[in-house]
């Protein structure tokens, strides 16, 4: 109990010091002074310093989450996405010193747990789309689009200034790039069938079919992945 407590303390002066002076401002020694413990305890809760970052952007993260509840899942899983843009922008633009902690240093196969927990939030809603049949390629292409195109636009408005933040590049930004994964806007095709379609909706419940064998499911959806990826 008192090491959770003495966990939140620190995460909560962490919090403070990457709101008031950005990442900058986390020193070890400033995070301990701010939040009144010595080192060997900040590095015997969190491992090292990777780790206490880690924990603050998926507190931040988790906190901002519960506030908004408005994500309710509705009927319409495209206009959900739509919703899942907006925030993932919103989020970031109020919170720009922990959005560029999150997602500010890529590296080949290292992934944040506050990353990993927004990726797997979109695979969420990407797969909705796909299993009403509205999804045009890939859910892994799809998902690698939406999440690119909206942090290029989240970091874009973090780093303009305030009064030159034209509201409207989001929403050009959003209409397009799911203009390019879902089928909306899209003329169907003329025999009612489209294929790539069609693959993308019955790979997302692959895992479902239980009349098929393991190997059997697993055969289906290598058959479904060259399809969807054509």
């Amino acid at each position: 109990m008192k090491r959770d407590l003495t966990r939140e303390r620190i995460i909560g002066a962490a919090s403070d010091l990457l709101a008031e002076g950005g990442r900058e401002a986390l020193s070890t020694r400033a995070v301990c002074t701010a939040s009144g413990v010595q080192s060997p305890t900040l590095y015997r809760i969190f491992g090292d310093k990777q780790g206490l970052l880690d924990a603050v952007a998926s507190h931040g993260f988790e906190v901002y989450l519960r506030s908004k509840t408005s994500l309710v899942e509705t009927d319409d899983p495209v206009e959900d996405l739509r919703h899942g843009w907006d925030l993932h922008v919103d989020f970031g633009v109020r919170n720009p010193a922990l959005y560029s902690l999150i997602y500010g240093d890529a590296r080949p196969g290292v992934e944040s747990p506050a990353a990993r927990q927004a990726s797997a939030v979109l695979a969420g809603k990407i797969r909705r789309v796909a299993e009403a049949g509205r999804l045009r390629v890939t859910e892994e292409r799809a998902a690698h689009l939406v999440h690119a195109a909206g942090c290029g636009m989240t970091f874009t408005l973090i780093s303009l200034p305030e009064a030159e933040r034209d509201p409207a590049l989001s929403l050009l930004a959003r209409e397009s790039t799911i203009a390019a994964v879902t089928t909306e806007g899209v003329a169907p095709d003329r025999s009612g069938v489209d294929p790539v379609t069609t693959a993308v909706a019955l790979r997302a419940v692959v895992p479902t079919l239980t009349a098929l064998s393991a190997p059997e499911r697993v055969l289906l959806e290598e058959w479904l992945n060259r399809i969807a990826s054509s």
